[in-house]
């Protein structure tokens, strides 16, 4: 890791420091994932060039549109998901992986029946969180 990017990008995440090569989520702080767009809670880990994430979501809330410069990939591990991306919609279960290119506007929410859950990698060109489109 440089010394110049010591500092996580995204406000709360733990950033990788020198020879810091295995985390532990669960004994990492939780952070929201958009503050004022979403309603995604987990840890997350940013190193020089990539961001990582294990996101939950409540039943029937989620994140609502938004967009960030920087590319995200989204795998759900638990739940069901209704996602649009650009103009187009999706359902996502379990072993669904989420593409979302970077300038994209998107939104997801979880279905009421249960929350859901997902590992998210972004590059580290800005941080986790994006801005809520106009």
């Amino acid at each position: 890791m440089s010394d110049e990017t010591a500092i996580a990008r995204t406000p709360g995440a733990k950033r990788a420091g020198p020879g810091e090569y295995y985390f532990e989520l669960a004994k990492i702080d939780k952070i929201k994932g958009g503050p004022d767009y979403s309603t995604a809670v987990g840890p997350c880990v940013e190193g020089d060039r990539m961001i990582v994430a294990v996101m939950r979501m409540p039943a029937g809330t989620g994140a609502e549109s938004h967009s960030h410069p920087n590319e995200q990939w989204i795998y759900i591990l638990e739940g069901a998901f209704k996602a649009k991306i650009g103009d187009e919609e999706i359902e996502a279960r379990p072993g669904t992986v989420l593409y979302i290119p970077a300038n994209t506007v998107h939104s997801v929410k979880t279905t009421p029946q249960a929350d859901g859950l997902f590992f998210t990698v972004k590059d580290a060109s800005h941080g986790l969180q994006g801005l809520r489109a106009a």
